[in-house]
Order: C-alpha cells, then structure tokens, then sequence
C-alpha cells in the first residue's frame, strides 16, 4: 500500500522508517528545504522516559498566575483573543487534578518505555550516529524546598522505570565534576537511571538518509493546499510548490492508500479541514547552542535545571540548553528576555565550557495536548492516522509512537495498549 507520511520532523521520519519496514511504499512531504527544520532542529535532546509526566498539575494553574506578566518566566501564558487557545485552556486546566496527573504518567510512561525500546532496536539495527549519551539524565535543584518536594515526588513514579538516585550537593559534583565549577549553589538532585539524550536532528537527518535507501521518497518545499476526501476517504492531499522552490516540478495531487498526519502543532489547523477537531495548542519553547572551548568544564550527562525548567545536554561539541513554556499561539520570535534566560543557566552552571557571547538562539513550537499523552491513530477519514501531540516529549517518544503508527496502518495488533492515546479519550 501506498502511505502518505505529513511532516518530515523525528515524529514524521520515524514513521516513514516503521512504515516502510512493514511494507509499504512510502512519500514523506514538508514545507521545509530538509527533515527536521522545525521543532526537531534544536530541542533539548532529553530521552525522558524517567519523567514523562503531564504539565497539568494540581499546582500547574496557581504557578502560571505567579508568573502572569513576568516576560522571563519559566512558564508563561500571554492571553489573547483566539478561541482554539481558550477551548485548549479549559481543558488543560480540567485536567489540573491528582487523579488525572497520575494517569497521564500511567500512559506517558507506556509509551516512553516502548519507544525507548524501539529505540535501542533501531540503533542496534542501522548503527545510526546522533551524539548519543545514555548516563541517565541528572535534574538538580537550588532550593532545599524544590529538592524535598521532588524526591517526594519520585515515589509517584515507581513501577514506571529503573527509578531515581537521590544524590546531595557533594555526590553531584562526584557524579559530574563539572559542576565543581557552578555559581550558584545546588541543594541535590535526582539521577534518572536508564534514561538517554542525543541530538534529534542529527539522529532525524540520517534516518531521512537510511529511509532513502530502504526507498521512501522525500518531497521537500512543498506546501499542503488542501484535501479530496470523498465519502469519508481521503483520497489524495493537494500540493503547491514553496515560492522560493526553484524550478523543481512538484505533483499537484498526491494519492495514497493512507495517509499519516505527523505535522506536530499544525496538525490542529489543517485537520480542521476536514472537519476533524484536535486539542493539540503550540507550546513556544526556547533554546541555545554554545560551542564547548574546554571540554572538561561542559557536563558528560544531560541535566535539568528543575527551578527554571531549563534542560543541558552536551551535543558533540556543542552544549545546548533548552526550555521555558511560552504559551502564545503560532508566534515563533525570539524574545530577548527569554533566550536570556536559558542562556543564564549555561552561564551559572557551567561557566567555563564555551563563549555564550557567541551563542546560537532558537525557538520552536511543542505540539502539546491538554492532558499530557500525544494522539495517535485512525480519526476523521478511515484511512486517515494521526502522529502528533507529543509536546516535550516527541524525541522520547518518536520510534514508539511511529512504531505504532505502522501496526495500525498495516492492520496488525499493537505492542501497548492504545488506552489513553487516541482521539477518543476527548470525546
């Protein structure tokens, strides 16, 4: 069968690799010039299986009024007039409750954990390169309130992976040395065990690369105008070449037996098209990329600075920092305040690793959903499947997610129960 994959981002790509493993004749198009030129170009690099958990928190509401006005918060909510914000709003903050906390970590880490696998299995498979570093990941906390309340916190999580090391401010510097060097002091931290980290567009480039090979075609600087869907069959997706595309010829139309819709926050608007509603919102996050001068004042682990919600994550040689939630619709501008303050946090705890007078500034959209999990399989037309809704966590769940997008599209039986990740839950 002919299979259609929307979106060339690591959710996109990976799909194209499970699909074509299984079977099929596989067509990837994007807007973009390339794969992973959108929210996969400069995350965080984070395989968080160990803390795949819900933004919906109890707490999460009394702490976005906090931050309210504050341009440099770690979490802000711009209000404007937008009713896809609104609906999405309501929803995420009806999800803010213990109960449903706990079950989106049931389902974020039913996920995680197979996509983890997957993961493993394809590395083993195609010996694919991406700066890979599988030491767990470390968050570390300034405050003794913040460390008392997350290693509190990390009872809720067991039965969900290897489980934490609850390590104090001495054992940090042990664990990693280039802390020793840090301005600011660290109360403790907690050693995710198991978990991973990597550059996602790096490992998206090279899958895009071995998809080729396995014969997936790629249709670059493409945009989507539109669908033929007839008798709830999508029967083919309307294309039309980018303006600043050259003179390279495009199909128009693009027929498929199935179609996969892995376009990340811009799924909700072109799904609106075909009359499907999905709570997917963009979630602006930022990040910056510093060149390491001297290798042994850059950390060898991944870590999250967990008082500002800022990741670290070495990179080759480079370090990138990642995070802060910016909920402000389909704006993707840098804001001054904000880059600053992730480029902050390089500064404070690593000083000596690289010049952040030269540092690189990048800001994405997270496709996030209002009760955590991400959405996937067949809604709207029968032969229509959706990838999307991962939030911060679609590097942690790409290959699990993918891997099932191709059972589902092949008419096979799932590795992991679907409860809590289709369409359904919202309906």
């Amino acid at each position: 069968m002919k299979t259609v994959v929307l979106g060339a981002g690591v959710i996109g790509v990976t799909t194209a690799w499970y699909l074509a493993k299984a079977g099929h004749d596989v067509v990837v198009i994007d807007r973009q010039p390339g794969p992973a030129m959108e929210t996969s170009y400069a995350n965080g690099g984070q395989i968080a299986v160990g803390h795949a958990s819900p933004w919906a928190k109890p707490e999460t509401p009394g702490q976005m009024l906090r931050y309210m006005g504050q341009d440099d918060a770690p979490f802000l909510f711009r209000l404007k007039m937008d009713p896809l914000l609104w609906s999405w709003g309501l929803k995420f903050f009806r999800n803010c409750t213990s109960s449903r906390l706990q079950k989106g970590r049931e389902v974020l880490h039913r996920l995680s954990s197979h996509s983890q696998n997957c993961l493993r299995d394809l590395r083993d498979t195609t010996g694919i390169e991406y700066h890979h570093q599988g030491k767990g990941i470390l968050s570390v906390y300034r405050s003794a309130q913040s460390f008392a309340d997350a290693c509190k916190d990390a009872d809720n999580y067991t039965g969900h992976g290897p489980g934490f090391k609850i390590l104090d401010s001495q054992q940090l510097q042990e664990l990693e040395p280039a802390l020793a060097s840090a301005q600011v002091d660290l109360a403790g931290g907690l050693l995710s065990v198991g978990d991973e980290s990597g550059d996602a567009r790096l490992f998206t480039e090279r899958l895009a690369d071995a998809c080729r090979e396995t014969g997936v075609d790629f249709l670059y600087n493409v945009h989507i105008n539109g669908f033929d869907c007839q008798d709830n069959n999508l029967r083919a997706v309307l294309l039309r070449q980018a303006a600043d595309a050259g003179n390279a010829e495009k199909p128009e139309r693009l027929e498929a037996d199935n179609f996969v819709m892995a376009l990340g926050s811009y799924s909700t608007l072109l799904a609106r098209e075909l009359g499907l509603k999905i709570p997917v919102y963009p979630v602006k996050g930022y990040s910056v990329s510093v060149d390491i001068d001297t290798a042994t004042a850059a950390p060898a682990i991944s870590l999250s600075d967990e008082d500002n919600r800022v990741v670290v994550s070495p990179m080759g040689d480079k370090l990138r920092a990642a995070g802060t939630a910016e909920i402000a619709g389909f704006d993707t501008s840098l804001t001054k305040n904000r880059c600053n303050n992730v480029l902050r946090v390089i500064s404070e705890l690593f000083p000596d690793a690289g010049d952040t007078g030269k540092a690189e500034f990048w800001t994405g959209l997270r496709p996030m959903t209002p009760d955590g999990p991400p959405v996937l399989g067949q809604a709207g037309p029968d032969n229509l499947f959706l990838n999307t809704g991962h939030g911060t966590l679609g590097w942690t769940q790409a290959c699990g997610s993918a891997q099932i997008l191709a059972d589902l599209v092949s008419g096979n039986e799932t590795k992991i129960s679907l409860d809590g990740l289709t369409l359904a839950r919202y309906q």
